[in-house]
């Protein structure tokens, strides 16, 4: 699918790797709805796409992506200034990290892991849906292709640490989604891959110690650095141009393997 021209959802889309992405994507041509909780970082990133690629082509939805409603309400808000999407990057998500016995001798609070698996998972899912009842109603495109999703995991979902049985889960869901997902959308002609990241340059790591930043920089076999977030938007996007590409779970960690801690 040509990313020129169509209209696209980037959850997260006011920091980091969404943030990236939803950069990339109207560079190349399409107009990108940012949506992401933080309503004042949507709009900023927005505002910034507009002044760079042209005034119209970004705009902010606030977005609780676990919210049926406000879910349903951001794809209206987006759909009413871009026209139908047909290119949904799912990249919003938050993290934790918490033994399962602490230090105390007391159990981790369960409300901790659900709420990690409400927001990555079915947070996702969620959109996901609703995205694609939207999109099987379109017209094909001239490959028959009517849209494509990218779901966001983690090299946790395959060697998570110490302490991220939460986090692991939640992006192993999304994991062993992706096929099924991709064979239940094919007869619409949508495809579903999932990115699976490892260690990024995102805002939330720049807010470690450069010394913790160089050590775990220095735990990736090559590039002996952490990954740059236009490198994941590429990716990103290369999956939505690339029409081969479906059910599939792309790693992109330099060959990094994490250590149990």
């Amino acid at each position: 699918m040509k990313i020129e021209g169509q209209a696209a959802l980037v959850t997260g889309g006011a920091s980091g790797l969404g943030e990236a992405t939803a950069r990339e994507l109207a560079r190349l041509g399409a107009k990108v709805a940012v949506l992401d909780v933080n309503a004042a970082l949507a709009a900023k990133v927005a505002a910034d796409i507009g002044a760079q690629y042209g005034n119209g082509c970004a705009v902010a939805c606030v977005c609780d992506i676990t919210n049926t409603e406000s879910v349903s309400a951001a794809l209206a808000q987006a759909a009413a200034a871009h026209g139908p999407a047909r290119i949904l990057m799912n990249i919003a998500g938050i993290g934790s990290a918490k033994r399962i016995v602490g230090k105390d001798g007391n159990p981790a609070p369960l409300e901790d892991f659900a709420r990690v698996i409400k927001v990555n998972l079915i947070g996702s899912y969620n959109i996901s849906r609703l995205f694609a009842a939207q999109c099987v109603k379109l017209p094909p495109l001239e490959d028959g292709a009517r849209g494509v999703m990218m779901f966001t995991a983690s090299v946790a979902a395959f060697d998570g640490q110490v302490g991220q049985q939460a986090y692991s889960a939640s992006k192993g869901g999304l994991v062993g989604m992706t096929l099924p997902m991709a064979r239940d959308l094919a007869q619409h002609g949508i495809r579903v891959c999932t990115v699976a990241p490892g260690l990024f340059a995102t805002p939330l790591m720049k807010e470690l110690p450069e010394a913790v930043q160089q050590s775990l920089a220095a735990s990736i076999p090559f590039p002996p650095r952490l990954g740059h977030p236009e490198e994941f938007a590429q990716l990103a996007c290369h999956i939505v141009t690339n029409g081969h590409l479906n059910g599939e779970v792309i790693r992109l960690d330099g060959a990094l393997r994490m250590a149990p801690r």
